[in-house]
């Protein structure tokens, strides 16, 4: 099915598609099966590598009334259970300031935008304010094969409003390319299933990558922030609850970095790896510019010694001056790997269903260790 599905693929005139509206139409389905390639059509191929000046979509958001919403969220409270499969939305440039829910029925969505800095969602609930964690977020995908293109997502609470979530998604074969995630504490939560991260920015401070997704963020640029006074910087904090789990944070072939402000106090407000949020939490990081921000010990405990025997951590063929292993904690669940242990966290193995849900997409991929 699949290499028919390619098939089909090679032998489309895409610019036929560009201009056929009708044919635009009637190339996915409706319903929510997701058996491959249901959803995963070749608009949605051409989408991801084209650009809003090229698309046809079907929903248009722009803040000048250019479009036919001028909220997000009016957008997609317009989406019928029945739509046509995939479901092309363009949000014109501009800061949306709003909370968004794309509900479990609206699969197949694609938000387009003009940029990851020129179309920005943006709110700032929190939980110093009394909402609770995970309904602070920005954005909340609920649909499977949820894609998002050229989009900002962020938490303007700042670090004074503690957990802060900029996207919760719990997104099944979701794509997310050339996007920017922006907050303080919880900035970015793939809650559950299957997510891929690809050329996104992710800033924060505490936990700023969290969940228990199979999570997969290649060749992406985590930025600490300045911390508040009496805090320290943490980038994950994965969730995993059970040792047959399948969750797990892979950060590779990306760059861990501070923010401007962030480095004068760098050596006062440390900044670590990760930490487990669960007992059984799964992090690897490889093949990753880890610049001279992390503190030697490189992870911290979440509280006392909960998980610290059966987590696991790893790090493999990072470079830059925060991946040095001396004075790296020596905790049971930190792991020693090797290529052939590593190679089993490439999205490739990690998503042991397959991966067609990403190549469909034409995203620059990497399914192997290869950069």
């Amino acid at each position: 099915m699949v290499e028919g599905f390619r098939k089909i693929l090679k032998s489309l005139d895409l610019s036929t598609i560009n201009n056929n509206r009708r044919l635009l139409g009637t190339a996915g389905t409706t319903g929510v099966d997701l058996d491959f390639p249901s959803w995963v059509t070749p608009t949605q191929r051409r989408l991801l590598v084209g650009t809003p000046d090229t698309l046809k979509p079907d929903i248009v958001v722009a803040q000048d009334g250019s479009g036919q919403f001028k909220t997000v969220a009016q957008a997609v409270q317009s989406i019928q259970k029945n739509h046509k499969v995939p479901l092309i939305m363009h949000i014109k440039a501009g800061v949306y300031n709003e909370q968004v829910t794309v509900p479990r029925w609206a699969n197949g969505l694609m938000m387009i935008g003009d940029g990851p800095t020129k179309t920005k969602i943006t709110g700032r609930r929190n939980f110093a304010e009394g909402t609770r964690t995970s309904d602070t977020a920005t954005v909340v995908i609920l649909a499977p094969g949820f894609i998002a293109k050229d989009m900002g997502f962020e938490n303007s609470a700042g670090a004074i409003g503690h957990q802060a979530v900029a996207y919760r998604s719990q997104s099944d074969n979701s794509v997310v390319f050339n996007c920017q995630f922006d907050g303080y504490q919880d900035t970015l939560y793939p809650q559950s299933n299957r997510q891929f991260f690809r050329d996104c920015v992710i800033s924060g401070t505490i936990d700023f990558i969290f969940g228990v997704a199979r999570t997969v963020l290649q060749n992406c640029t985590m930025i600490v922030r300045k911390p508040l006074d009496n805090q320290q910087c943490i980038v994950t904090a994965e969730g995993r609850q059970d040792p047959n789990g399948d969750s797990a944070i892979v950060i590779m072939n990306s760059h861990i970095l501070g923010d401007p402000a962030y480095l004068p106090v760098k050596d006062k407000l440390k900044a670590y790896l990760g930490r487990p949020w669960k007992e059984y939490s799964r992090t690897v990081i490889m093949h990753t510019v880890i610049d001279g921000i992390i503190a030697p010990e490189g992870w911290l405990p979440w509280q006392g010694d909960l998980g610290l025997k059966t987590l696991w951590y790893a790090e493999f063929g990072n470079t830059g001056p925060g991946s040095v292993q001396t004075g790296r904690v020596n905790w049971p669940g930190i792991k020693h790997i090797g290529p052939a242990e590593a190679a089993n966290f490439a999205p490739g193995k990690l998503y042991v269903e397959g991966d067609d849900w990403i190549t469909a997409t034409s995203v620059p991929y990497t399914s192997g260790m290869n950069k």
